[in-house]
């Protein structure tokens, strides 16, 4: 792979995302709007400071994963792991590991101390649990049928 750089979000970043996204082929309808609702506040919102969106990019600038966490309201320095996708051809080829770090690295530089993830318990989503416990993200909770009957929320969680 060409190499890999991990930056800042750009607005024009938006319609390669909402492609990667798409691709992916394990979020639902639902899912991939509320994502791009995301996106799109960290575009137009970022004064906010809710949202943060690191893009991995290989040359000559193609965005080609992403990466979306924000420190959690009314806690001391927790953060949550909202969204992270890489494109289908990119898989497998470390670039989420280095979202990951990178996004890790900011959080740590903004005095966080936890980082929650969630997902689901349905077997599209077994990889992203694997990836998680592979980074050092332990199973701290699971909410049975949260998202729908036989669809339980787990969550993860690290300490930094």
């Amino acid at each position: 792979m060409e190499e890999l750089t991990v930056r800042s979000l750009l607005p024009q970043d938006r319609n390669r995302i909402q492609q990667i996204i798409e691709g992916v082929g394990v979020f639902t309808p639902e899912e991939r709007k509320v994502a791009l609702e995301l996106i799109d506040e960290a575009i137009h919102h970022a004064e906010r400071d809710e949202y943060h969106v690191l893009c991995a990019v290989k040359n000559p600038d193609t965005v080609i994963g992403y990466v979306c966490f924000g420190s959690i309201p009314m806690t001391d320095r927790r953060f949550d792991l909202y969204w992270i996708a890489v494109d289908e051809s990119c898989s497998k080829k470390g670039v989420g590991g280095k979202l990951l770090a990178r996004a890790e690295d900011l959080i740590e530089s903004r005095e966080g101390r936890r980082i929650y993830v969630e997902t689901s318990s349905t077997p599209p989503y077994e990889s992203a649990r694997i990836f998680y416990e592979r980074y050092g993200y332990r199973l701290i909770s699971v909410l049975n049928d949260y998202y729908r009957q036989g669809d339980h929320k787990m969550i993860f969680m690290k300490e930094l």
